[in-house]
């Protein structure tokens, strides 16, 4: 699925909001990712039984560089 980096959850504005971001070398390998999850039964299980439940209401995407003055985005760590 690529690099988790962060999932914040609101505290002000609109209520009841996640916002997650991933780390990916470059939008080719997002692509070729993202790709593979559509190819996985148990992905599109989850998609179909998450559409059934209405867990999502709205969703954005943005594909984003860092800019030449972004501190170096460190590795996600995997908290157990």
């Amino acid at each position: 699925m690529g690099e988790p980096h962060y999932y914040l959850a609101t505290e002000t504005g609109q209520l009841n909001t996640l916002v997650h971001g991933w780390i990916y070398e470059s939008a080719a390998q997002r692509e070729q990712t993202r790709a593979k999850m559509m190819q996985d039964p148990d992905w599109k299980h989850f998609l179909a039984e998450n559409a059934k439940a209405g867990n999502i209401i709205e969703q954005n995407n943005w594909l984003m560089t860092p800019v030449p003055f972004s501190p170096k985005i460190p590795p996600a760590k995997i908290v157990k």
